[in-house]
C-alpha cells in the first residue's frame, strides 16, 4: 500500500533527512591529475593520460547517504532533485528514500519532496537545509502510522551538522533561465589606460601623483600611494624602486629605469619593524641581469597585457576561427591571426584591432564563437563573462547569495572612530546623504543620525564620532546611494530582522560590499568609476585614505570561489593590496600603506579586503566579512559548517553507522549488523507523480511497484523528461564536485577552468586545447 501523507512533523523529518546529504566519508578517486597554473606557458597541448592521485572525499559526503537509527533500523536517502531554489533563500526537492526495520530482509522505497529555508557556506560550497517541510512522502508498504515512524527515525538520527548537500551540485540543477540579473544601474566600462610587452615588464600603479611621507631619523621618503616599494632620496632626488631583489633609479617617475648600482645608506637605516622587513631583506640588492623588466608607470588605474615573445595562438576547440593566446597571464582571445583581439579584465571585455589599441568597451558585442569555449578549456573561467552564458548566470547567482550573522547589540562594541580633524561631510549627488571623507570607516549622515557600516555590520549614533550602538534598522534613503559614490558598498549590507525579544540582530551581506557587482549579466570586479583618495597633511606623517579600484590588479573571476582574484606577476610585490597608510595620533605611530588596487591573492584567497578599513573577509583558512570579527557577540550565518560538518568530514568522524561510497552499493554497518542495503548506486529517483524510478544500461526508465521494478510501465513522457534532466544535472553536479576536490588538492592553482579535474570530455583537450594556427 502507498500512502501520501503531509505534517509538520515530516517536515523537520525531513529536515533531518536532507541532512543525510552530508555524511563524510566518501572517497572519490581523481582520473586526472591536477591541471597547471592559470597562465602556466605551455607547448601545444595535447591529451594527457590520467595520472593515478590520492582520494579526495566530495566536499558535501557522497551519495546516496545512509543512517543507523537507535531502532536498529537503516535509513537511505538518494541525492534530492533540485526544483528550485527561490532568490537562493528557499529550496525545492525531491528524493528517493528506502528504509528497512530491523531484521527485515528487504527494504521498503519511496519518494518524497522536501521544502526548506537554506544558508550558504560559500568558503566551504555547502548548501544548508534548516528547518524542512516534508510536505509529500509516499512509500511502498508503509500507512500512516508506518510513515511517521520513519520520519521520527530520521530526526533523531541526522546532526545539524550534516543537513548540507554540494554548492556544486545544486548549481547544477537550478533552471540557468530563471537567473535573472539585477544589474547595477550606473557601473562604468570605460576601459583603463593599457599596457602591451612582449618582453619583460613590471606595471607600477600609483593612485595619482605621488605621495611622499617622511620616515622618522632618514633622509629617505616613500610612496604611500603604491603597492611597491617606492622611494624618494632627499639630498639627492633620486628616486629607488625595488622589484623582487632587484633595485632600479630614475630622477622621475615616469622614468627612464636604470639597475641602482649602490644604494644610499639611508637604506640600512630604516627602522627595525615590521613596516620594513621586505625592504630590508632585499637590500643590498641583487645583480640586475639580462632580463631586467622594463618599468611602465601610471598615475592612473592601467593594466598590462605581458606576453612571453610574439603571441602564441592556439585555437579554441569547438570553434573556427577563434584563438586563444597562450603565452600570457591575461585572458586574451582573438579572432583570426589579424582579427579584432579580445581583452577581459575585472569581468570586463575590451577589444582593439591589435594589441596596442584604442580600445573599447565589448562585453554586450563579443562574436558567438565566445559561447562555444570548452568547459575543458584552461581559461573556461572566462564564460562567466560572457553574458548569455549558464556560466555568466551562475556567477550572477553566486553574487546574490547573502552572508548573514547574528550580532548581539549589547555586547558588540563598535570600533574607534578617527578623523583627520573635525569631520568631514561631502554631499553624495542624487541624494539627500553625505558621507565622512576624513576618516577610514564607512559613515553616513541621514539628517541628524550617523550610520556606520564595518565590516558587514551597522552601528547608529547620534554625533559624528560616537557612542555608537549595533543598529536595528537602516533608512531606506542609504540604498539609494549610486554607483558613483565611493559609499555605494554599503547598500549591499542590509538588516535581515531584529527578534524584539531578545538581543540580537541579523544583517545580511552579498558580493558587492566586497566589491563585486552585477552589470551587463555578469558578475564584475568594482563599479568602473575611480574615487579619489582623501589625502590630508595635518601632521608629521600624511593621512592616506584610499578606496576600491576596479582596475589595476588584472582581476579574474575564480570559478571555484565565486569571488575574484588577482595575477601576481608583474603588478607588484605586496599583490595589488595592503593595510590602509595610517597614522594614529593618539599614540604616535604610523603603519606604512600600499594602495589598495583590487582583490588580494593570485588564487582569490583574501577577497573581502576593505581598503577603508584594511581588514580582509575571505581568508585561505575560509571565512566571509563577518569572520573578522572573532567574536561570539557576532554568530556567522554559516558557522554550521566549520562546527560541525567540515570539522566531520576532515577527522572522518559522524554519529551514523553507515559508511557509503558515491556511485555504488550502501552498506550498513553498526548496531544493525552488516550487508548491503541497495546496489544501485544513486541510479535511484523521485518522480514528481509520486513514484521512484532507475534508469536501465539502455538508458530506458524502469518503475518500482509492487517490491519489484516494473520494466512495461514506463514513466510518461513529462515525468521521463523530468528524470532525464534530473539525471543529468546529477551527473554534472558529481563531476562539478569531484572537480572541486581536484581543485582543493591542487592548491588553487587550476583556477583558470571549470574542468580543474582535466581529462578529455566534450572534444575539449587537457591543458589547452586547440590546434596551433
Amino acid at each position: 500500500m502507498r500512502t501520501r501523507h503531509t505534517s509538520s512533523r515530516t517536515a523537520v523529518a525531513l529536515a533531518m533527512a536532507a541532512s543525510l546529504a552530508l555524511f563524510p566519508f566518501l572517497d572519490v578517486v581523481r582520473a586526472q591529475a591536477p591541471a597547471a597554473p592559470p597562465g602556466a606557458v605551455k607547448p601545444a597541448a595535447k591529451p594527457a593520460a590520467a595520472a593515478p592521485a590520492a582520494a579526495q572525499k566530495p566536499v558535501d559526503g557522497g551519495w546516496p547517504r545512509a543512517y543507523t537509527a537507535p531502532s536498529g533500523a537503516t535509513v537511505v536517502l538518494y541525492q534530492p532533485q533540485i526544483a528550485s531554489w527561490q532568490d537562493q533563500k528557499h529550496i525545492v526537492a525531491y528524493s528517493a528514500v528506502a528504509y528497512e526495520k530491523k531484521g527485515e530482509e528487504k527494504p521498503a522505497l519511496g519518494s518524497v519532496k522536501i521544502e526548506s529555508d537554506t544558508s550558504v557556506a560559500l568558503d566551504d560550497r555547502l548548501v544548508h537545509f534548516k528547518e524542512l517541510k516534508l510536505s509529500e512522502v509516499n512509500v511502498e508498504k508503509l500507512d500512516r502510522d508506518g510513515i511517521k515512524e520513519v520520519t521520527g527515525e530520521i530526526e533523531k538520527a541526522i546532526p545539524d551538522g550534516e543537513r548540507v548537500i554540494g554548492l556544486d551540485r545544486v548549481l547544477a540543477s537550478v533552471d540557468k533561465s530563471q537567473i535573472i540579473p539585477k544589474n547595477v544601474e550606473g557601473v562604468k566600462a570605460d576601459p583603463p589606460k593599457i599596457f602591451y610587452s612582449t618582453t619583460p615588464a613590471v606595471l607600477v600603479n600609483i593612485d595619482g601623483e605621488p605621495i611622499w611621507s617622511p620616515i622618522k631619523d632618514n633622509d629617505l621618503k616613500y610612496a604611500i600611494n603604491t603597492n611597491w616599494d617606492l622611494f624618494q632620496h632627499g639630498p639627492t632626488n633620486t628616486l629607488y624602486l625595488r622589484n623582487e631583489k632587484v633595485w632600479l633609479k630614475a630622477t622621475a617617475v615616469q622614468g627612464p629605469w636604470t639597475p641602482a648600482g649602490t644604494l644610499p645608506e639611508s637604506f640600512k637605516k630604516l627602522p627595525p619593524d615590521e613596516n620594513w622587513k621586505e625592504v630590508k631583506a632585499s637590500l643590498p640588492g641583487q645583480k640586475p641581469s639580462d632580463k631586467t623588466p622594463t618599468v611602465l608607470v601610471s598615475i592612473e588605474p592601467a593594466e598590462l597585457i605581458l606576453l612571453t615573445g610574439m603571441p602564441n595562438y592556439l585555437l579554441v576547440d569547438g570553434t573556427t576561427d577563434l584563438l586563444w593566446v597562450q603565452n600570457t597571464t591575461s585572458d586574451v582571445f582573438r579572432l583570426g591571426k589579424t582579427g579584432p583581439v579580445y581583452y577581459l579584465v575585472s569581468g570586463r571585455w575590451f577589444s582593439a584591432a591589435d594589441f596596442t589599441g584604442p580600445w573599447t568597451f565589448a562585453s554586450t558585442k563579443l562574436p558567438p564563437a565566445f559561447t562555444k569555449i570548452p568547459l575543458e578549456h584552461p581559461r573556461s573561467r572566462v564564460l562567466a563573462s560572457v553574458p548569455g552564458t549558464p556560466q555568466a548566470a551562475e556567477a550572477v547567482l553566486l553574487a546574490q547569495v547573502p552572508q548573514t550573522a547574528r550580532v548581539n547589540k549589547k555586547e558588540l562594541k563598535a570600533p574607534d572612530v578617527q578623523y583627520d580633524g573635525q569631520p568631514k561631510f561631502d554631499p553624495i549627488p542624487q541624494t539627500s546623504l553625505s558621507r565622512a571623507a576624513n576618516t577610514d570607516k564607512d559613515i553616513i549622515k541621514v539628517g541628524d543620525l550617523y550610520y556606520m557600516c564595518f565590516q558587514g555590520v551597522w552601528f547608529m549614533s547620534r554625533a559624528a564620532a560616537g557612542p555608537w550602538e549595533v543598529a536595528s534598522t537602516v533608512p531606506k534613503e542609504i540604498y539609494s546611494i549610486p554607483a558613483s559614490s565611493p559609499a555605494h558598498n554599503v547598500t549591499y549590507v542590509t538588516v535581515v530582522e531584529e527578534d524584539s525579544s531578545d538581543d540580537w540582530v541579523t544583517f545580511a551581506a552579498v558580493a558587492g560590499y566586497t566589491g563585486m557587482m552585477v552589470a551587463w549579466g555578469c558578475a564584475v570586479w568594482g563599479s568602473g568609476w575611480y574615487y579619489p583618495p582623501y589625502v590630508g597633511y595635518g601632521g608629521f606623517y600624511p593621512v592616506y585614505y584610499p578606496y576600491y579600484r576596479s582596475y589595476g590588479a588584472a582581476a579574474w573571476y575564480n570559478p571555484w570561489s565565486g569571488t575574484y582574484g588577482r595575477s601576481a606577476v608583474a603588478y607588484g610585490p605586496y599583490g595589488g593590496v595592503g593595510a590602509t597608510a595610517r597614522y594614529n595620533p593618539r599614540t604616535g605611530t604610523y603603519s606604512r600603506g600600499v594602495a589598495a588596487y583590487g582583490p588580494y591573492g593570485a588564487r582569490g584567497a583574501a577577497t573581502a579586503y576593505n581598503p577603508r578599513t584594511g581588514a580582509y573577509g575571505a581568508t585561505r583558512q575560509g571565512s566571509n566579512v563577518y569572520g573578522n570579527w572573532g567574536s561570539s557577540y557576532v554568530q556567522r550565518g554559516d558557522d554550521w559548517a566549520r562546527t560541525g560538518h567540515v570539522t566531520n568530514r576532515r577527522t572522518g568522524t559522524t554519529t551514523s553507522g553507515i559508511r557509503t561510497d558515491e556511485g555504488g552499493a550502501v552498506r550498513r554497518s553498526g548496531p544493525g549488523g552488516s550487508g548491503f542495503v541497495g546496489s544501485n548506486g544513486d541510479n535511484v529517483y523521485a518522480g514528481h507523480d509520486g513514484n521512484v524510478y532507475k534508469r536501465g544500461d539502455d538508458g530506458t526508465w524502469q518503475k518500482r511497484e509492487n517490491g519489484g521494478w516494473n520494466n512495461t510501465n514506463r514513466p510518461d513522457p513529462s515525468t521521463s523528461g523530468q528524470l532525464e534532466r534530473d539525471r543529468a544535472a546529477r551527473a554534472e553536479g558529481a563531476t562539478r564536485t569531484k572537480d572541486y576536490g581536484n581543485y582543493q588538492s591542487s592548491g588553487g592553482r587550476s583556477a583558470g577552468t571549470y574542468r580543474s579535474g582535466g581529462g578529455s570530455r566534450g572534444g575539449g583537450m587537457r591543458g589547452g586545447g586547440g590546434r596551433r594556427r
